[in-house]
């Protein structure tokens, strides 16, 4: 499996489905350049039908979809739902990152350039 969802995150992503009326909904999770490290995530219920070239999976009920340039990016990653004293939120733990910034949502790859601007608090992984 290309990305793995946790049995947590898949609960508050029902959660969430059921309450914004978009049970039939698939998330996307995407990879594009900025933040703080160079590249940062996105993440969406989307309606539409996958694009030609989006992977597709399955996991725990929920279908996601990865366009393939961000698969390169996050092949083996895992999307969590953590709570701390912040809130709680959904936490990408990606392998591929070599360092990451201090909000999580921000990432270096091996070779990568780092980016300018995002949250300040970069830290290495």
């Amino acid at each position: 499996m290309a990305i793995t969802l946790t049995e947590r995150a898949s609960c508050e992503l029902k959660e969430l489905m059921v309450s914004q009326q978009k049970t039939d909904a698939s998330l996307r999770i995407w990879v594009q350049g900025g933040g703080c490290s160079g590249l940062s995530y996105g993440m969406a219920l989307d309606d539409a039908e996958p694009e030609e070239g989006d992977q597709v999976f399955s996991m725990q009920g929920i279908r996601i979809v990865v366009d393939g340039l961000s698969l390169q990016y996050m092949e083996g990653a895992t999307v969590d739902y953590v709570d701390d004293m912040m809130g709680g939120g959904f936490k990408i733990d990606n392998p591929n990152a070599v360092s990451s910034c201090g909000c999580g949502s921000s990432f270096k790859t091996e070779g990568a350039e780092a980016g300018g601007g995002g949250c300040g608090s970069c830290s290495s992984r």
